[in-house]
């Protein structure tokens, strides 16, 4: 391949990058933020709350950037590619993120809450300084696992004209009549791209083990 179609390849990628790091940063606030408010068993909100976690989770990807970028605005909501992408990214996201969350805060140690309480801990404190290092630690294999799934469906927003890495590869084998050159590069930067944010979990589970022990 030509240097330019590594140059176009690259700016596809930080797209990639981008778009899913926002969608993963605002994916874990978010999941947090729903985890939080579900068990906290609230009828009305649980409830809602868990219809929208079971909607996005059973959604295609593609069918929900569609209607963010195509059937939103029928509904006063009209979004950008970029907005649209990133939103359901976020939407997607949030809802897996949310039950890795949840399941890791139903299986902390009561008798740790009642221990932390009983030394005059408010619960603010006890969950900031206890409950969410521990929670972190559970949760983190479940976590990257959703950060790697989401940049492989990534591929998704390429369907409302967002120019990412599957969309130039496409665009370079259309122009050269060579597939397989651009498709071997597109899927060496995306091993690049998990093989990271895998190195990057490792480092942080050692790193947790260590303050641990």
């Amino acid at each position: 391949m030509t240097g330019t179609a590594w140059i176009l390849l690259l700016q596809g990628a930080w797209v990639t990058l981008w778009i899913s790091g926002v969608s993963i940063a605002l994916g874990l606030v978010f999941g947090l933020a729903i985890a939080l408010l579900r068990t906290a068993r609230i009828p009305v909100i649980d409830q809602l709350l868990a219809v929208y976690v079971s909607l996005a989770r059973a959604t295609p990807l593609v069918t929900l950037v569609l209607f963010l970028f195509l059937a939103a605005p029928t509904f006063g909501l009209s979004l950008d590619r970029n907005a649209a992408a990133i939103l359901a990214l976020t939407l997607n996201t949030t809802a897996f993120n949310a039950e890795i969350w949840r399941t890791a805060f139903l299986n902390f140690s009561p008798e740790q809450k009642e221990a932390a309480l009983a030394c005059g801990m408010t619960p603010a404190t006890m969950f900031s300084n206890i409950m969410l290092p521990q929670m972190i630690t559970t949760s983190l294999p479940g976590l990257v696992n959703e950060m790697t799934f989401l940049i492989k469906s990534s591929p998704a927003v390429a369907i409302i004209g967002l120019v990412d890495l599957t969309r130039v590869t496409n665009r370079i084998s259309a122009v050269t009549y060579e597939p397989l050159p651009p498709i071997l590069a597109a899927a060496l930067i995306y091993m690049v791209i998990i093989s990271v944010l895998l190195k990057l979990q490792s480092m942080t589970e050692t790193k947790a083990s260590r303050l641990a022990m």
